[in-house]
């Protein structure tokens, strides 16, 4: 297969595994709007418990990053999240590497996921709030898009500790050009 037919199938990888992480997200994330909010505003109840306290979901608007941190200034995440989808979308079209083609795709659909709460959600444009509402002990609340924020990198990781390299050559051979 020619280098080219390759970056086309990745890229292809890359969008099918980011539009899918988007419509899991924004999908879960309306179940929670819809379900969870009222359940825990209006009818003061706790969590939905799925496993004891070792998980379950409770309803959040997270106007910050993890842990909540840099609340009142969300536009700059969203700033970040911006240039972050721009430099995947760039990267996509010089991958050789379908693993690292998925990797992108859970970033890029992550981040998006996520950008389009703070682009739509109160209190405007680029300064709305996360919906947040899976926890586990000791973590704090996240969403789809943050799980596979996480996973991304993870799978980045694993994949330059393994020598795979995002053009799909072996990493001895890019050192050496």
């Amino acid at each position: 297969m020619s280098p080219r037919n390759i970056r086309l199938k990745a890229m292809i990888v890359v969008a099918i595994v980011a539009v899918s992480v988007i419509v899991l997200d924004q999908w879960t994330k309306s179940w929670a709007v819809t379900t969870m909010r009222p359940r825990m505003v209006a009818g003061g109840e706790g969590p939905i418990m799925l496993a004891g306290s070792w998980l379950q979901l409770i309803y959040t608007e997270n106007t910050g990053a993890a842990f909540s941190l840099g609340t009142g200034v969300t536009w700059i995440f969203s700033l970040i999240a911006i240039i972050v989808v721009i430099v995947i979308i760039r990267t996509a079209t010089r991958l050789g590497s379908m693993w690292w083609a998925v990797a992108l795709g859970g970033l890029l659909g992550g981040a998006i996921g996520n950008l389009i709460d703070r682009l739509t959600r109160a209190p405007g444009v680029g300064r709305g709030y996360v919906v947040d509402f899976i926890q586990l002990p000791y973590w704090p609340v996240f969403n789809v898009a943050d799980m596979c924020v996480v996973g991304s990198a993870i799978l980045m990781v694993a994949l330059t500790l393994f020598g795979v390299n995002y053009k799909g050559t072996p990493a001895s051979v890019t050192a050496t050009k």
